[in-house]
């Protein structure tokens, strides 16, 4: 097996563990938050966001990786890097975005007392 497929085949692992990251965390958020309206505990919308988001920011940043991997070690043309940098452009913006939802804050703030991320 080459070099090249090596690195397609653990991009494609990659990419699909971020993207099982996002699913199976879309699913435990969903179990929790069915369970904690059958409890009738308080506060389920806003805990189920922030779930919600938590496992799409690390499906994200799993599915970066692997367009990093694919893009740098296999094709590393000029058009491929302008893509990868579109493609990190926006899913970086992406994640800035969930993590100003799910903290109430952008990453590079720092915290002034606990978290509300931290429940």
């Amino acid at each position: 097996m080459s070099f090249s497929a090596v690195i397609e085949q653990v991009g494609k692992v990659v990419d699909g563990a971020g993207v099982g990251v996002m699913i199976l965390g879309a699913l435990g958020a969903t179990v929790l938050a069915g369970y904690r309206l059958q409890q009738r505990q308080g506060d389920t919308y806003r805990l189920y966001r922030r779930q919600l988001g938590r496992s799409i920011l690390l499906g994200l940043e799993l599915l970066v990786a692997a367009d990093i991997i694919r893009t740098v070690a296999v094709t590393p043309t000029v058009r491929s890097v302008a893509v990868l940098a579109g493609i990190v452009l926006i899913r970086t913006f992406l994640s800035f975005s969930l993590e100003l939802e799910i903290t109430g804050r952008w990453p590079w703030q720092k915290p002034d007392g606990p978290s509300p991320a931290a429940s």
